[in-house]
């Protein structure tokens, strides 16, 4: 197996510049942040729901119409997510107002069994080069404003295509797909009123040009939904003096460990009273093509899962400038695990884990 902890470089510029957000989507947006746990927030709203009130709370929301998301199509039941493995497409943009790009800095790709009730999430690099049949060979964050240009000009719905064509890439029929902006990661903590975390280090970085302002100190403390993001996005410092660089295995233990204070927190006593804040933070900040009726079926489906089984499985690579050329064996047993997952076949998270320390 290749050498995979090389860091990932910079986001790319690449990508439309102009698209404008949807007039319909009304709300106050913030600088974009890039983040692996904007888009883990859906899995955590439609799977990881711990809490029979908040299951509960969610399916009134669909019930009643008050989520924003979805449409009134009807759900056929042999293909209820009920009795029928979902998977879906989650991508998580960089749009900002100040630059009007929507790179899919985040991609995942997620399977959920409702036998088994287990989740598996795959996850790629934003810059992986992605070279199919139809295609023109561009890195995978680009393809969705190039899609989306081409909708504005009368072209075929964005979302639509990039479910085509990731279903193409992972090899396997993806029937959804979720679009989450990174304003609402921050909302979502902040309406927890913040997690607790102890962050392992000192980290500082500044960038006026769209007001980042990363000041972290070590130890244990509370973090609101600015300073949550500060922690898992944080890469290297420009400060005197400099804090430590981080690399793409500390940033994704430390995304892993946000995504778990979270759904300990959703937990609580003060996640179950703060769940209407939560959702509306959640429902307001994405765009999805599931039906109402399929949210409805998803919500009742998983709300007893728990967070042991869902599976995160990042795929790494090698940088080699512009691309990041994925780890082949990583990339085909990933798709193997969504197979698997889909065809009731996937191990929870703590299973696999230990059966990968017995067999290494």
């Amino acid at each position: 197996m290749s050498s995979s902890n090389n860091n990932l470089p910079p986001r790319s510029q690449s990508g439309s510049q102009n698209r404008k957000q949807p007039p319909k989507k009304k709300k106050k947006k913030k600088n974009g942040f890039k983040s692996f746990l904007k888009l883990v927030l859906i899995v955590i709203i439609l799977a990881v729901l711990a809490v029979g009130g908040y299951a509960g709370w969610l399916y009134y929301k669909a019930e009643n119409g008050v989520l924003n998301t979805g449409n009134n199509n009807p759900v056929p039941p042999e293909k209820s997510a009920k009795v029928k493995p979902i998977t879906m497409l989650l991508l998580g943009t960089d749009y900002r107002p100040e630059t009007g790009t929507h790179l899919s800095d985040v991609i995942m790709v997620t399977a959920f069994n409702p036998e088994t009730k287990t989740v598996t999430v795959v996850s790629l690099p934003r810059d992986t080069r992605i070279n199919l049949k139809g295609y023109r060979p561009n890195k995978a964050n680009a393809y969705y404003p190039i899609f989306l240009s081409e909708e504005k000009k009368g072209g075929k719905n964005a979302m639509d295509e990039m479910k085509t064509m990731m279903s193409k890439y992972m090899d396997i029929p993806i029937d959804y797909v979720t679009v989450l902006n990174f304003q609402g990661f921050r909302d979502v903590v902040d309406a927890l009123d913040g997690v607790d975390i102890n962050v392992d280090a000192d980290m500082c970085y500044r960038d006026k040009a769209d007001g980042t302002n990363i000041n972290l100190k070590k130890g244990e403390q509370k973090l609101n939904g600015e300073k949550a993001l500060d922690y898992v996005r944080y890469r290297k410092s420009n400060c005197r003096p400099k804090t430590k660089p981080s690399d793409d295995f500390d940033r994704n233990r430390r995304q892993n460990e946000v995504l778990h204070a979270l759904i300990d927190k959703m937990q609580t006593f003060k996640g179950v009273t703060s769940l209407g804040g939560v959702l509306d933070a959640a429902d307001k900040n994405m765009e999805t093509d599931i039906e109402n009726d399929q949210m409805k079926n998803m919500i009742s489906t998983y709300w007893t899962i728990k967070k042991d089984n869902v599976k995160f499985m990042p795929i790494t690579g090698n940088w080699k400038s512009p691309y990041v050329y994925v780890n082949d064996d990583e990339l085909d047993k990933a798709k193997q695990a969504l197979k698997d997952e889909v065809a009731g076949k996937g191990l929870p998270a703590a299973s696999t884990d230990s059966a990968e320390k017995a067999n290494p």
